[in-house]
């Protein structure tokens, strides 16, 4: 703790005081206490020293100095420059000019050639260096504009965009030209982090997951290194005007809605500097850039065919889009249930009391009760038309239990829900519809705290504790996690059954639960197989419950039943031993398997 506040107090600046008194302006008093205390938590692994273990070696560039290449794609990287700092200038230059792969270009548009030291310096390297051209404008028509410029200029089969004040690791083009290589990708894009101004310290290493609709839809979470295949970049028409400081948010939606093949480069290869007028520092410093990006993914959803509302959330440059239900569709609520009347009776109050949306269902699956006050209150419930009850009267096995029940359902939709839940969200039928309801789209999760009000589901990475593991487990629910992960839409291999929704024809296409996982990981095995067979799994954290988690089941405490939960792990292994191995790719291989906090693997 005391590093922690070392490095804190160490960060203190008239510059940084005056950010973080723009932050209490924004986020208010309570929520900017919240937001500091979640970012001055100590690093369980620190960066810098995990960075210089990990990035490319003087041994690792001189093998790749050596590589032959056949036919190796030339990359051009495009930096459009207007009275840069005359250090930042040269470290991105000589970043270009270090790099182990020697088949690029380095197309700058000099929109200052006023600027004798700007001008000065690209003048040298481009007599030094054939590969680095120099394009003199005499009017500064912005970064989008600028930028376009260099892009008709270009020459490479692919193009990189980078930015003036920033820089490139070593390896960087050559990572991505073995990328090209062995996938053919039109669109490639690497992990990152941020440098203080001297270039020297590293900090907030951004480890992206692979490609993510969802959350590109939430952020700009590729923003840097991207590289686009030259005839994509034309196709698309390059950056457009009107998108000013969210251009590239723009241009990604339009190169990813073409693309053919996206790959993601899980390392940091692209160091983006902060400084009082960078973004990566200053938020506060582009807000027109949020308006921007609402205005960037309204167009994308409607070239898409989408309806939506996009509105900025509380965190700068992230932004909530709100799907809307179409028809009146009937959604079937299923809920397994054995005893403990009174847990249930909590679950379907805050149901009938909570609920806006008026076309459900509610069958209860009766699975060996005993007490004569569950039989009771089942009763009173069968007074109402929405609610049915059905009865397995075989031993408990989640997966048939909830196959069995599905049989009754009338709904186009299916609502997996635990018994000992209390919903929090009044529309959340609403977002779980308009969600589930997209074409491309099987399977909505939601966001579930314990009663303590921390977290227990945001979301399940396949791999964490061996098979898969629940993400931001125990955290705070006022905090917003890694990249702020825990409070925004995005994709994931799998979600909870605790509170799942699916839509009924994916469900039948799918085969239902396996009913060989009684108990553990059927709902994890069920995901996997609607994103087999081309589903996206969406989390929502918008939609809240409260989870009492398992009071119905009991502790894992027998032989019996510890016999039977490592039977269910080796089935996992033995079906998805791929994914397993390969690691999921809606996760990063540089973040640890071990804990649920998204923390760097030791």
């Amino acid at each position: 703790m005391a590093s922690t506040i070392g490095r804190f107090l160490k960060k203190l600046r008239p510059y940084t005081i005056k950010k973080g008194l723009k932050y209490l302006k924004h986020y208010g008093v309570k929520e900017f206490f919240v937001r500091l205390s979640e970012r001055i938590e100590p690093e369980e692994v620190p960066y810098e020293p995990w960075y210089e273990k990990h990035k490319a070696s003087e041994e690792t560039l001189k093998k790749q100095r050596d590589v032959k290449w056949q036919n190796p794609p030339v990359i051009s990287v495009a930096v459009p420059v207007w009275n840069t700092p005359p250090a930042y200038l040269t470290e991105m230059v000589e970043s270009l000019l270090r790099q182990s792969y020697p088949y690029f270009e380095l197309c700058v548009v000099n929109a200052s050639p006023e600027n004798r030291e700007v001008s000065r310096i690209l003048a040298d390297y481009a007599a030094k260096d054939s590969r680095v051209r120099v394009i003199d404008v005499t009017e500064n028509a912005g970064i989008g504009g600028n930028t376009n410029i260099a892009l008709e200029s270009v020459s490479g089969d692919y193009t990189g965009l980078l930015d003036h004040d920033d820089f490139l690791s070593p390896d960087a083009l050559f990572e991505v030209a073995k990328a090209i290589k062995e996938t053919g990708a039109d669109v490639i894009y690497t992990d990152e982090d941020k440098v203080d101004e001297k270039g020297t310290t590293h900090f907030q290493p951004a480890l992206k997951p692979d490609f993510s609709p969802d959350l590109l839809r939430s952020n700009n979470y590729i923003c840097h290194f991207l590289v686009v295949k030259t005839s994509l970049v034309r196709m698309v028409g390059g950056l457009r005007e009107g998108f000013e400081g969210a251009q590239d948010h723009d241009f990604l939606f339009r190169v990813t809605e073409k693309a053919e093949k996206i790959v993601h480069i899980p390392r940091i290869l692209y160091h983006w500097r902060t400084h009082s007028a960078s973004t990566a520092d200053n938020p506060d410093s582009k807000l027109y850039a949020y308006e921007s990006g609402v205005r960037a993914v309204e167009e994308h959803l409607a070239r898409c065919g989408v309806k939506g509302t996009v509105s900025q959330t509380v965190d700068y440059g992230f932004y909530k889009v709100v799907y809307p239900v179409t028809g009146h569709p009937l959604v079937s609520i299923i809920i397994p249930n054995r005893d403990n009347a009174a847990t249930l009776k909590k679950c379907l109050d805050s149901v009938f009391e909570k609920t806006t949306y008026d076309n459900y269902e509610i069958i209860i699956a009766e699975n060996n009760s005993t007490e004569e006050e569950t039989f009771r209150y089942y009763e009173e419930l069968k007074k109402n038309p929405k609610v049915k009850v059905v009865t397995w009267d075989r031993p408990f096995n989640f997966s048939a239990i909830n196959n069995y029940a599905v049989t009754f359902a009338k709904g186009d939709f299916l609502l997996f829900l635990n018994n000992d839940v209390e919903v929090l969200t009044c529309d959340w039928l609403e977002q779980f519809i308009g969600n589930t309801a997209r074409p491309e789209v099987g399977i909505t999760g939601c966001r579930l705290y314990y009663p303590d009000g921390t977290i227990q589901h945001a979301g399940v990475i396949i791999g964490i504790g061996g098979i898969a593991g629940h993400a931001f487990l125990n955290m705070k629910k006022e905090y917003t996690g890694y990249m702020h992960k825990a409070a925004i839409q995005l994709n994931y291999f799998a979600v909870t059954a605790a509170c799942m929704m699916v839509k009924r024809s994916v469900f039948e296409e799918a085969g239902g639960f396996e009913e060989e996982l009684t108990v553990a990981f059927n709902d994890v095995d069920f995901c996997l197989r609607v994103r087999q067979m081309g589903y996206y799994i969406v989390y929502d954290p918008y939609i809240e419950l409260i989870h009492y988690e398992s009071k119905t089941r009991g502790a894992e405490d027998t032989e019996e039943k510890v016999r039977r939960f490592q039977s269910e792990i080796e089935f996992m292994r033995t079906r998805w031993i791929d994914i397993l191995k390969k690691g999921d790719p809606f996760y990063n291989p540089n973040l640890t398997l071990s804990k649920w906090n998204y923390s760097l693997k030791a």
